[in-house]
Formats: C-alpha cells, sequence, structure tokens
C-alpha cells in the first residue's frame, strides 16, 4: 500500500525529493521542513502529483 511521492518546495516550486509513504496511514497531503538548494534555506515542502 506504499505509493511513491514527490516534494516540491513551496518558495520557488523546484521538486527536489521523492520518497514513500503509506496510505493508509498518512491520506493526506503531506508536509515536510527540508532543504531546498536553489534557495539555499530549509523550506516547506509539499506532496505533488
Amino acid at each position: 500500500m506504499r505509493v511513491n511521492v514527490t516534494l516540491a518546495c513551496t518558495d520557488c516550486r523546484e521538486r527536489n525529493y521523492a520518497l514513500t509513504k503509506n496510505k493508509r496511514k498518512h491520506p493526506d497531503r503531506m508536509e515536510l521542513r527540508k532543504y531546498c538548494p536553489r534557495c539555499n534555506s530549509h523550506t516547506l515542502h509539499r506532496e505533488t502529483k
């Protein structure tokens, strides 16, 4: 039941991270604070399609 998801920076919209999540435990979109190399800082990253 694990699916591949891509995380995109909310500031510059660059897709930086690809990971998997369990859809049964986390049905909503993920939001994590991760490092963005383009912004050169830690920003909020959201799950994209």
